[in-house]
């Protein structure tokens, strides 16, 4: 060892020796390993998760929506009304998001003038005309305060404004509405989740329902709902057989806006009706991922699994020299330090 170079073993060579064991418990676990990786290939990457195919996880997609129906109601102050989707679908239709009107407070007849505060504003109650500066704006109110404290009704004071009146009706009201829908609505089909999952027509108490909620108590103050609508397509298949699967969650148990018509009467007079809206709010998302066969997905697999074969060699030769009550034996056996011969090395020196 003397006569050797002092980093020569930095250039040594060490090369594969197969030797044969009879070693049952080690070749049980080599044998082990080996169905495991196996099973994990064919099993996992390939049948479920479908390791051969090329995903794309963000599908882009677009969602058109449509309301359709009608409605009689009576609308305080103004008479009784016909409801239809230009009145009850808020925003226009068309968009990701939808807002179905199922209840309203009507404010009929509203012109700019002065009038008693709503005694359901904190900031208008009065007692003298001291309490309503004139000039200062009702906080959380409907107009600006004229210097005079009015009564509302028989029982509350408030302060007289300038502002659309009468103002804004508060008192919500309680519909007896049918509860039953036309079969013969819909032309076609109506979703179902276990019947017909594929339709995409939908009864809005189907999806109220599904979202956990009850419709009368969801329309009467109004809600959100989330539509979760999720793709997964194997596109190796026809495309028939792509299809989406709807789920309904519930967001908020309020929701409301105002509105409100102008016009003009007679003496050219501006009025116009105020319409609080209740009703629900449809928020729709898609998700969802597609694949389809590609060779560059089916090479990293096998190359992948040829690797884990390599490591269950790794794993046994360790239990076979450390862990073995034979492993000295196995040491000796299996690492050989292979020298050229003497005369040759002499010749070549």
């Amino acid at each position: 060892m003397t006569d050797r170079e002092p980093c020569g073993g930095l250039l040594d060579y060490k090369t594969v020796k197969f030797a044969l064991t009879r070693n049952r418990r080690v070749g049980l676990l080599h044998r082990l390993l080996q169905l495991g990786v196996l099973g994990y290939l064919f099993g996992w990457v390939l049948l479920v998760q479908k390791g051969y195919q090329d995903t794309d996880p963000a599908p882009r997609a677009a969602v058109v929506t449509k309301l359709k129906g009608a409605a009689v109601a009576e609308v305080g102050g103004a008479g009784r009304r016909l409801w239809d989707a230009a009145d009850y679908a808020r925003p226009p239709q068309g968009e990701n998001v939808l807002f179905l009107v199922t209840n309203f407070i009507a404010t009929a007849r509203q012109g700019q003038g002065t009038c008693p505060e709503s005694p359901s504003v904190l900031d208008a109650m009065c007692t003298e005309d001291a309490d309503c500066p004139m000039g200062n704006p009702v906080v959380r109110g409907n107009g600006i305060k004229t210097g005079k404290c009015v009564m509302f009704n028989t029982t509350h004071s408030t302060c007289e404004i300038y502002g659309w009146c009468p103002v804004e009706n508060t008192t919500l009201p309680r519909c007896n509405t049918l509860q039953t829908n036309d079969p013969t609505y819909f032309k076609s089909c109506t979703y179902d989740p276990f019947f017909n999952p594929s339709c995409p027509v939908f009864r809005v108490r189907d999806m109220v329902e599904a979202a956990g909620e009850t419709f009368g108590d969801l329309a009467l103050l109004g809600g959100s709902i989330g539509v979760r609508i999720e793709w997964d397509c194997d596109l190796d298949h026809p495309a028939a057989q792509c299809q989406p699967q709807y789920s309904f969650s519930l967001q908020d148990r309020k929701y409301n806006f105002r509105t409100a018509s102008y016009y003009w009467d007679s003496q050219r007079r501006l009025y116009r009706n105020l319409l609080k809206l209740y009703g629900i709010r449809f928020d729709i998302s898609v998700h969802g991922q597609a694949g389809k066969f590609s060779i560059i997905p089916v090479a990293v697999s096998f190359g992948t699994s040829i690797a884990f074969f390599g490591a269950a060699t790794v794993v046994c030769d360790l239990v076979l020299l450390y862990l073995d009550a034979k492993a000295d034996i196995y040491w000796k056996e299996k690492f050989e330090e292979a020298k050229p011969p003497k005369g040759k090395t002499e010749a070549a020196a």
